[in-house]
């Protein structure tokens, strides 16, 4: 199965030509960079705020020392400013103005990481259906060329063939780019909900009403979590 598999892609690469093989190049590295993102992203705990909601929880419940016991083992984005904005706004010696700084300090750092490797799948999203169009140009001028040095001969098969070997790069291209694209913008999209998470959540730790009862502190939480329900 493996050597038929190698022979087919070697078979489309000698149709296509070398645009086809810059083509496959393009789609090897771009599905070794998803894989890597997708590793980071479970790693890090992306999009999984359980944890995090918990914590807010006991922030407003039963105070930081619970809150950061829940914290210690989250390692997502979410989880770091969140732990971040409590432990600062805990003495309650901190100004607001200050742990906002600290949490967008983290956040941008965290989220920064997150959306390293973007720009190169956008990158392959842009020049592989190019670079397909280009093969296709240059098999279009090579079977036309073919037309004219045949001269009075034409063989009507031959042109057809030409032309539809010159848009298999075409087709390469947007096999290539359509899929990539799919799963840009959903890492793109998971990105955006753990910037809206953080920005809910420690909001909702620097909010005024969560220090004066247990009713606004509900009131706080659900509002949280309502936001984060849209974000997704």
């Amino acid at each position: 199965m493996l050597q038929g598999v190698v022979d087919a892609i070697v078979t489309f690469i000698d149709l296509g030509g070398t645009v086809v093989a810059v083509i496959l190049l393009l789609s090897v590295f771009a599905l070794a960079l998803i894989l890597l993102k997708f590793a980071q992203f479970w790693r890090e705990q992306v999009g999984r705020h359980r944890r995090a909601e918990r914590a807010l929880h006991a922030w407003f419940h039963n105070g930081y020392t619970e809150a950061r016991g829940i914290l210690e083992a989250d390692r997502s984005p979410v989880g770091s400013a969140l732990s971040a904005a409590m432990r600062l706004a805990a003495p309650r010696t901190v100004s607001k103005e200050a742990i906002e700084d600290e949490v967008a300090r983290i956040a941008l750092s965290r989220l920064h990481g997150l959306q390293r490797g973007f720009r190169a799948l956008d990158a392959v999203v842009q020049i592989a259906p190019q670079l397909g169009l280009f093969g296709t140009v240059l098999g279009m001028i090579e079977a036309f060329r073919e037309l004219q040095v045949a001269g009075n001969a034409v063989d009507p098969s031959l042109l057809a063939g030409g032309i539809w070997v010159a848009l298999l790069t075409t087709a390469a291209g947007l096999a290539v780019a359509m899929p990539v694209s799919l799963v840009l913008t959903w890492f793109e999209t998971v990105v955006e909900n753990e910037r809206v998470a953080i920005e809910t959540m420690t909001s909702a730790v620097l909010s005024h009403n969560a220090f004066h009862g247990r009713p606004q502190a509900d009131r706080v939480i659900r509002e949280a979590t309502l936001e984060i329900g849209h974000a997704h």
